[in-house]
């Protein structure tokens, strides 16, 4: 037996009456805080992004006694600074019909029907808000010649309503979110550990009431107590070893309170991302992504003709296929990632791929310098253009650009409600870390705008909800000392096995296995494989493990060990999930579910559904529960971009 059926999950806490007013009534209804009980109350924050970053901010000026936690030396360095192209927003700033509406519909349309209405409507609307706080922050938006912001298109809409700083985007968020957070640590408001993992989450009375944590410089092991334990920790694509995150980007934090029971839904919905710098040989442990802003003047195209080895600029226009805009020409090559990156690895296994191996296809920007003049191109594009040639020792200004689809963000994460609380009472999770918005497909440029929607405006307008019950009096100490206790006998195991492999191999081994069975396409023979072979290779993980040093020390050895052994168990989740799932949604992709055109097919009188995992235990089958989607403000449709 793969699973085992558990109850329905009925209760989402989502407000009555028309979506419009929902998130105000929320607002109202919830419970508050005063500002001399606030001053009585702990919250910690794991994780410093920009859904973490802001939370811990803004928690802090409300009055809330704050732990922050980064395993980065600085807030700053979270991953989301690597964000490139831009953040969504229905201001309707170009007058080309945007609202708030509009951005819902295209959100629920992009995530292919797999979403909450209530979140993402709550998500529409408060993205009008970020920016403004945004640039009362100063953050550097790109501007028009009058001095108006500008905005440009990402894909799945046909409106322009992303707002951008060049190509450094989540750099400049990030700064923002950063110089609120510094100003609440020197208030007193926040306290920063950077330098520290969360290692497990202490669990009191059937509440969420602290993390313990390894000091990654000392090695030490220590408990910080809370009313209330808020992750931020971001997605778990690192899974697939090479993918566009940061090396140190992981599943661990949720992964372990997976464990303690929080569910985890949708594991197996994962954004490849069309416009990546394609994998250059086995040396490369991790890969770089172009931002998808670029496909807004660049043209995607490869040779009509397999096999044609010559320069591109020796292919004459009528030999050449515009593949993207050929066959959807409503949207060209700005459809959703999920679809451009599905038509990429088509004429790609067709024989017309370029580059080493055939995996690759043209970004062309010789149509928009003509048209608009090198320096214009330079001014929109220049630091990723320059971060290309770097990279590849090519000039794009001169040559097109080579791109392949690369893993990039997934929308699976820890079950939340309309109030981001998971299944643990006093747990909250916020940003990629959650799974609520974005359905089976993230449209591009909603990742930051749901981070700081979260951290921001969400989680403290509910969590006093929550902790209006706190203070929640003493934990036990017994129940302390046994989650510290199940650390240290973890780290121990990793030490004693004394192998002959390091985490690094297994790591690219596990990464492989997911790329190839569970990566873009998914079959019902290709995933009974990977869960034959991946419980296989954890078991020989825990026979050769070689992790070098002590626990007691700055070991990186032992911390990526740790690591992989969580993307070990949460791989076979993964491939369960994608198993069981028998249809075609968004980036989950089942090759017995297509159409005639090689089109996603969705199954919704079966699937409609959330898929909400319950941990049983390493070995045992997982309980399945099914949180029923109910949508009366968008019907679901065929999802067509044509």
């Amino acid at each position: 037996m793969l699973f085992t059926e558990g109850d329905p999950i009925a209760d989402t806490r989502t407000p009555d009456g028309p979506i419009e007013s929902r998130w105000e009534q929320r607002r109202f209804t919830a419970r508050l805080v005063n500002p001399a009980n606030r001053r009585r109350l702990t919250v910690a924050v794991v994780g410093t992004g920009l859904a973490g970053g802001s939370a811990a901010a803004t928690l802090g000026e409300l009055g809330y006694n704050v732990l922050s936690f980064c395993y980065q030396d600085s807030p700053r360095r979270a991953h989301s600074i690597a964000a490139q192209g831009g953040i969504n927003a229905a201001k309707n700033y170009a007058g080309d019909g945007d609202s708030v509406h509009r951005l819902f519909h295209d959100t629920i349309k992009g995530g292919d029907f797999r979403a909450r209405e209530s979140n993402v409507h709550r998500l529409a609307e408060v993205s009008t808000q970020i920016i403004d706080q945004c640039v009362a922050q100063g953050v550097p938006f790109a501007r028009e010649y009058g001095g108006l912001l500008d905005t440009r298109s990402f894909g799945g809409a046909q409106v322009s309503r992303t707002f951008y700083a060049r190509g450094q985007t989540g750099q400049q968020l990030l700064l923002g979110a950063y110089q609120a957070l510094a100003r609440q640590i020197h208030a007193g408001s926040v306290r920063s550990y950077p330098r520290t993992e969360m290692l497990d989450l202490v669990v009191s009375d059937g509440r969420a009431r602290g993390v313990v944590v390894r000091d990654l410089v000392t090695g030490e092991i220590t408990t910080h107590l809370a009313d209330a334990v808020v992750l931020a920790t971001g997605g778990y694509g690192n899974v697939f070893h090479l993918s566009t995150n940061a090396k140190g980007c992981n599943t661990t934090a949720i992964w372990r309170a997976h464990r303690r029971g929080a569910l985890f839904a949708n594991p197996c919905y994962t954004q490849i991302h069309p416009t990546c710098i394609p994998v250059s040989g086995t040396h490369q442990s991790k890969l770089t992504l172009m931002s998808e802003s670029l496909r807004n003047d660049g043209r995607v195209w490869v040779p009509v003709q397999a096999g044609d080895e010559r320069v591109p600029g020796d292919i004459p226009e009528d030999e050449r296929d515009y593949y993207l805009e050929r066959l959807y020409p409503s949207f060209g090559n700005l459809v959703p990632r999920d679809i451009a990156s599905r038509a990429a690895k088509a004429v790609c296994d067709s024989g017309r791929g370029v580059g080493p191996g055939g995996l690759g296809v043209y970004l062309d920007f010789a149509d928009a310098i003509g048209r608009l003049g090198r320096d214009v191109v330079a001014a929109r594009y220049g630091n990723l253009f320059d971060m290309y040639q770097r990279i590849t020792d090519e000039n794009p200004y001169e040559v097109p650009m080579r791109i392949y689809p690369a893993v990039h963000y997934t929308m699976g994460g820890l079950w939340v409600d309309y109030d981001l609380r998971s299944t643990i009472p006093g747990l909250f999770v916020i940003g990629e870390a959650n799974f609520s918005d974005h359905g089976a497909n993230r449209l591009g440029a909603s990742a930051l705008m749901q981070g700081l929607a979260d951290g921001y405006f969400v989680l403290p307008a509910v969590i006093g909800d929550y902790l209006a019950d706190g203070p929640f009096g003493p934990v036990d100490a017994d129940e302390v000392a046994e989650a510290e206790d199940d650390v240290r006998a973890g780290i121990a195991a990793l030490l004693a096995v004394d192998g002959d492999r390091t985490a690094e191999s297994f790591h690219r081994e596990l990464g492989r296995v997911m790329w190839d069975l569970c990566g873009m396409e998914r079959s019902e023979e290709g995933l009974r494989k990977a869960l034959e072979l991946i419980p296989a290779l954890r078991e020989e993980f825990w026979r050769r493990i070689k992790v070098t040093g002590a626990g007691s020390e700055f070991n990186q050895a032992l911390e990526k060990a740790g690591r992989v052994a969580d993307f070990f168990e949460l791989a076979e989740l993964m491939c369960l999930d994608a198993l069981h799932r028998e249809e075609s949604c968004g980036g989950h992709f089942r090759v017995e579910s297509q159409t005639s055109d090689g089109d996603a097919r969705r199954d919704d009188d079966r699937f409609s559904y959330v898929a909400a995992w319950e941990f049983a235990g390493v070995g045992s089958p997982p309980v399945l529960h099914h949180e029923e989607l109910v949508f009366d403000s968008v019907r679901p449709s065929v999802r067509s971009y044509k």
